[in-house]
């Protein structure tokens, strides 16, 4: 059986970093999940999902290497087909990806201790993301 919920965010771009591992707790909980697996997706390409230890040193380290390979402002090809800023964003996207899969055990999900699941939102504008989030059980 699958149940779809959504996680609604409002992002400052440039490569904002939210943590949603409380969003995806809340939503496990309210549909009384014992056991299964949950699939958040970012719809969009300029977002990704991925875990990390969210501080504000790994939040930085995030902004500064992303952008050593994908750097804001470069001339990117994509700016030439829509004539827009944000290639960088799009690659930065691509290679962290859009969904992320976590196993549900015993009504929690099954995170290392220092492990949070983030939204990295890599556009360079502020956004209204809607994450939706799917749980099979």
């Amino acid at each position: 059986m699958a149940i779809t919920d959504s996680i609604s965010v409002s992002t400052k771009g440039r490569r904002d970093v939210l943590d949603i591992t409380p969003d995806l707790c809340a939503i496990v909980k309210k549909h009384g999940i014992g056991s299964g697996i949950v699939v958040v997706f970012v719809p969009g390409s300029t977002a990704a999902l991925t875990t990390i230890e969210y501080e504000p040193g790994l939040k930085k380290d995030i902004d500064v290497y992303l952008d050593r390979l994908f750097p804001y402002g470069e001339p990117y090809h994509h700016h030439e087909t829509w004539h827009d800023d944000n290639g960088s964003s799009h690659l930065q996207a691509a290679m962290l990806g859009p969904s992320i899969t976590i196993p549900v055990v015993e009504g929690k999900l099954t995170l290392g201790t220092w492990q949070q699941v983030v939204l990295i939102d890599c556009d360079t504008r502020p956004r209204n993301r809607q994450l939706v989030v799917q749980m099979l059980v």
